[in-house]
């Protein structure tokens, strides 16, 4: 490792958040300008994928890579592209994802083919691990520690507005436009973001400059890369395949080695002094099994929504409407009970709160009213907001001040490890029923006048909840009808399952929350948790 250089000394972190970092209500509306186009981006998504996977005769699979490639390029570098900020500023760094983001949402809507959407996904999923660790750590530094509670707050409640809008401007550009429009609506969202961020956002960096932990880097890349791979592909190998357990024994074997090195490093990628803190621990769990919960059941609501409902885009989001606009109303509310109540007891009632939310989903019929599904809805809203507002604030703002890049990257791969492991489980979980039910919704008779292979490609359309146009050309509307109803009702018990877990997961995961205590401090940080 190279001598390290002193950038500055101040008096105390205090003093240099003071000094230097401006206005911190106007650096949260200039962090969150560039954090709603990567909000913008997951909720119009949903909306599109439909059409995208119709559009570019893509498959299921082909559907979960451009999601998984996302998410495997956030898990890989997440945690770096914090440190990166720790190092060399964390607004320099949140800028160049603002724009590198911006850049790829565009190349994705000249994409001509799946191979290439994919593509590009992974490169908007690295810009987007530039931008979001630093957005959190700049929010870090231009609050004080007693008001973090209500910048999470702010922070949600606009990412839900921006979450809100995202479904209605979606659906209306997919069915009015195409869907690449939802694409480029990031570029002027960037542009706007790139601006209010040079003129806004003020940045002393107060902590010790030093070389890259390449080593760390190596280790830490090649550990996530294993992990997200083996439970991506773990579906479609087989859990005990030989490649998936290579796969999981490379993970095993790689972190190890990365436990090893950070331990013994002068100046680690991670510090594993970090994890002393059981509060931080304990949250980064509860970040990841709630993204479980949410992100891998949330996959399959745009495949029910247009395919078995036959909803149009637009349709669709104004269903989804209720849990965004309910995030702008809950999470300021859940930032202001996590104050008088505490982390600890909010956060297991909110996830209580998810668990009912979850298990509604799993009741849904084929034509759900939009009472019967805004409900659940809008428990998510506020279930889900005080884990992410408490779990956040654990985690973050119990880091030390220097390491507020590496705390948000951590948090970041949290979420992003479990979303990745939701998808591929509860996709696993869901296209095992379908395979199991479909025939028995088919009948004998017609499975046996079926030609060879007719039935499987059923199944794989059944994950889509519609049966395509081609499939059922020039056939009899009695076979048609018995082929539609088949596969609605394979795919909503595989919906209804995927959601029965994803309730359990939650009451597991209230539970584990009522172990969160203040945690020690570290490095001379204050520890403000309930």
């Amino acid at each position: 490792m190279a001598h390290a250089e002193t950038v500055a000394s101040p008096p105390s972190a205090e003093g240099a958040r003071q000094a230097g970092a401006g206005n911190p209500w106007l650096t949260l509306l200039a962090v969150c300008l560039g954090v709603i186009m990567v909000m913008l981006d997951g909720t119009v998504m949903g909306i599109a994928a439909p059409v995208m996977g119709a559009e570019l005769n893509a498959t299921l699979s082909d559907m979960q890579w451009v999601t998984n490639g996302y998410l495997l390029a956030l898990a890989v570098f997440l945690i770096t592209a914090g440190k990166l900020g720790d190092l060399f500023g964390h607004k320099r760094v949140f800028l160049v994802g603002v724009a590198g983001f911006a850049i790829s949402s565009a190349a994705i809507a000249v994409s001509g083919s799946v191979t290439a959407l994919i593509l590009f996904r992974v490169l908007q999923g690295l810009f987007g691990a530039l931008l979001q660790p630093a957005a959190l750590a700049l929010l870090r530094s231009a609050f004080p520690k007693e008001r973090l509670n209500q910048a999470m707050g702010a922070w949600g409640a606009i990412i839900g507005l921006s979450s809100a809008a995202g479904p209605i401007v979606g659906g209306l550009l997919v069915e009015n436009v195409s869907w690449q429009s939802v694409f480029y609506i990031n570029v002027p969202v960037g542009i706007v973001a790139l601006i209010m961020g040079i003129m806004i956002i003020k940045e002393r960096r107060i902590e010790t400059l030093a070389k890259i932990d390449w080593p760390g880097v190596v280790l830490l890349s090649g550990m996530m890369f294993s992990l997200v791979w083996t439970i991506i592909k773990a579906p479609e190998w087989g859990w005990t395949d030989a490649k998936t357990l290579g796969f999981g024994a490379a993970f095993v074997v790689l972190a190890t080695a990365f436990i090893w090195w950070q331990a013994k490093a002068k100046d680690p990628l991670v510090p594993l002094s970090l994890f002393k803190n059981p509060s931080i621990s304990i949250g980064t769990v509860l970040m990841m099994m709630v993204a479980f919960a949410m992100f891998g059941a949330m996959f399959f609501l745009g495949f029910f929504f247009q395919g078995v409902h036959g909803l149009t885009p637009l349709e669709a989001g104004v269903r989804m409407l209720p849990m965004s606009a309910g995030m702008i109303v809950a999470s300021p509310l859940a930032a202001v009970v996590i104050g008088k109540v505490g982390a600890k007891f909010t956060m297991a009632g909110g996830l209580l709160i998810t668990a009912l939310a979850m298990f509604l989903m799993s009741q849904l019929s084929f034509d759900a009213s939009y009472m019967e599904s805004g409900l659940p809805f809008l428990l998510l809203a506020f279930g889900l907001s005080p884990v992410f507002v408490g779990a956040t604030e654990i985690i973050v703002g119990n880091a030390p001040m220097e390491l507020s890049g590496a705390a948000g990257g951590i948090q970041q791969s949290a979420m992003q490890v479990g979303g990745a492991l939701g998808t591929a489980i509860l996709g696993a979980v869901m296209a095992g029923v379908i395979s199991d039910k479909l025939p028995g919704y088919l009948g004998p008779q017609v499975v046996q006048s079926m030609p060879p292979g007719a039935v499987e490609g059923l199944e794989k359309a059944a994950a889509f909840g519609r049966v395509p146009a081609e499939a059922v050309k020039g056939l009899p509307e009695q076979i048609v009808a018995v082929l539609d109803n088949a596969v609605h009702s394979a795919f909503m018990d595989g919906m209804h399952t995927a959601f029965t877990v994803s309730t359990i997961v939650a009451v597991i995961t209230a539970g584990l929350a009522l172990f969160v205590r203040s945690g020690r401090k570290i490095e001379g940080e204050p520890v403000h948790i309930g």
